[in-house]
């Protein structure tokens, strides 16, 4: 049997003839830099198991939406919510430009829609999306739980910008494990046994 070495540090195993060939890929990402190069806070927030949800915004004809993980609900009369979003989204011109916005929280079996609104696929994450218009921007059908919220004040903190919202409205959906985040893979949270 002789051994060729691939891209990427693969190894081809191929028989005398050629035609079995095993595969053994390494897992790395030849482009990320060494853990002992890479932003201290970055790989703390990392670390954080952090809810995955879709703000949308924006009128019929132009709406906008982008996969929200770092966010807070601060309890209160009125209550808030909090997110850090990039600097240069079309969520945040919506946004701005409607002065409110919707947050859909995320479930188990919706990780290719946050893949979809975190700009994993080409084209528009809107197409093919059943929508219902409100005041308060475009809501994306199913039974999550959503929050309706007035957009009140938008600041740079870090490299991304803090959005601020009054919730208005909320709609709790069905009881089912959320979708969350952590060390760059969405994953599931399991219930004890």
């Amino acid at each position: 049997m002789r051994e060729a070495r691939g891209t990427l540090g693969s190894t081809v195993s191929l028989d005398s003839v050629g035609e079995d060939r095993r595969f053994q890929l390494r897992h790395e990402d030849p482009f990320v830099a060494p853990p002992e190069a890479r932003d201290a806070a970055r790989r703390l927030r990392g670390h954080l198991a952090q809810p995955v949800t879709v703000w949308t915004a924006g009128e019929p004809g132009e709406p906008a939406g982008l996969t929200v993980s770092s966010l807070l609900v601060a309890e209160g009369e009125p209550a808030h919510v909090l997110g850090l979003v990039g600097t240069h989204t079309d969520l945040l011109e919506a946004a701005q430009r409607s002065g409110a916005f919707i947050v859909h929280v995320l479930e188990e079996p919706d990780e290719r829609l946050a893949a979809r609104f975190a700009g994993a696929y080409p084209g528009d994450p809107f197409e093919g999306l059943d929508l219902a218009w409100t005041e308060w921007g475009p809501r994306l059908a199913g039974a999550r739980s959503v929050a309706s919220c007035r957009l009140v004040g938008i600041e740079q903190v870090g490299y991304q910008q803090l959005v601020r919202g009054v919730i208005e409205q909320v709609t709790i959906g069905e009881d089912r494990l959320p979708l969350l985040h952590q060390l760059g893979r969405y994953r599931a949270l399991r219930h004890e046994r």
